[in-house]
């Protein structure tokens, strides 16, 4: 069973995509690879993400999502993703992705 504690030590926060390129390297999901802002604190991270059947390149540009930032860097293909980006599974096990419900939702902050 996960503790508090073990909760604490993920730092869970928002970012604004502003960059989609194709990653048909990929062999789980149709993927994309996505620059995100993090804010002036942590920057723009990478990340790959799994949402290519969900979501067109265009309608990402500006989406706020949540993202986990203190993950060890992992090697996916050709690419290095230095953050996971949170989703859940649609009824296809395709990825819809966990998004702020507000667009106030303050690029960087932190989930608590």
């Amino acid at each position: 069973m996960a503790t508090i504690e073990d909760y604490e030590k993920l730092d869970i926060r928002v970012g604004e995509i502003v960059e989609v390129d194709d990653f048909p390297e990929a062999k789980r999901h149709p993927s994309y690879k996505l620059k995100i802002n993090f804010g002036d604190e942590i920057g723009i991270k990478l990340s790959s993400a799994g949402i290519a059947s969900n979501y067109k390149k265009k309608e990402l540009i500006g989406k706020k999502i949540l993202g986990v930032i203190n993950f060890p860097p992992r090697q996916i293909g050709p690419f290095v993703s230095e953050v996971l980006t949170l989703g859940t599974p649609d009824e296809s096990d395709e990825c819809i992705l966990v998004v702020p419900d507000k667009e106030n939702a303050i690029i960087g902050s932190k989930l608590y």
